[in-house]
């Protein structure tokens, strides 16, 4: 009997725990705000928790305070405290934290194009040097080309080519005969009075 009590109990603790919900007491405190100094009277305005507040004057349990767009009233001095509640501070803290969020995002973004970036100067870089080792070599190339005509052109400073003098000797061997002939016609017309004697 006593172990059946027992098993009721422990599954009536099992399915009250797997239906239980978590809940939490709230820290949003409601003041109310009256025209009355000891309020008395009805609340014209509730302040909720992190209201901030300028006391105008206080007494041992009330406080006059003026609210930032500039009305007056009275609420219970208690409630008022110089360090700004949790709530408050949580709220601006997951405000910050959302910048630093964003920011964060940013700069991985930011990061991401810069390694991009850097990726894409490596390559440029590197065909660079690449095309810059081309263009030594061409020049080293062109240089010892060039260093052997000037060599060879040095050789044959003071020669003429066989293939020159040959066909040059031929044609002015060519133009001096017919020169010649030309020469002796017009001497022998002049004196034969315009006659060809030959």
């Amino acid at each position: 009997m006593r172990k059946q009590a027992a098993l009721c109990l422990a599954l009536a603790a099992g399915v009250g725990s797997a239906s239980a919900e978590t809940a939490y007491v709230t820290d949003v405190l409601r003041l109310g705000m009256h025209q009355a100094p000891d309020t008395s009277d009805k609340p014209f305005e509730n302040l909720v928790s992190g209201t901030p507040l300028e006391v105008l004057e206080r007494n041992s349990s009330y406080a006059h305070v003026r609210l930032p767009d500039g009305r007056e009233g009275w609420v219970k001095g208690t409630y008022l405290v110089t360090d700004k509640p949790a709530a408050a501070r949580v709220l601006e803290l997951e405000a910050q934290l959302g910048g630093f969020e964003s920011a964060a995002a940013a700069a991985k973004t930011a990061q991401t194009a810069a390694e991009d970036q850097l990726a894409s100067l490596r390559s440029e870089l590197q065909s660079t040097t690449g095309s810059a080792e081309s263009v030594r070599e061409t020049i080293a190339r062109l240089e010892s080309e060039n260093q052997a005509h000037l060599e060879r052109l040095e050789t044959y400073r003071h020669t003429l080519p066989l293939a020159w003098v040959a066909p040059g000797l031929v044609v002015s061997l060519v133009a001096g005969f017919l020169a010649g002939l030309w020469w002796l016609d017009a001497l022998i017309r002049r004196r034969h009075g315009g006659f060809r004697v030959y």
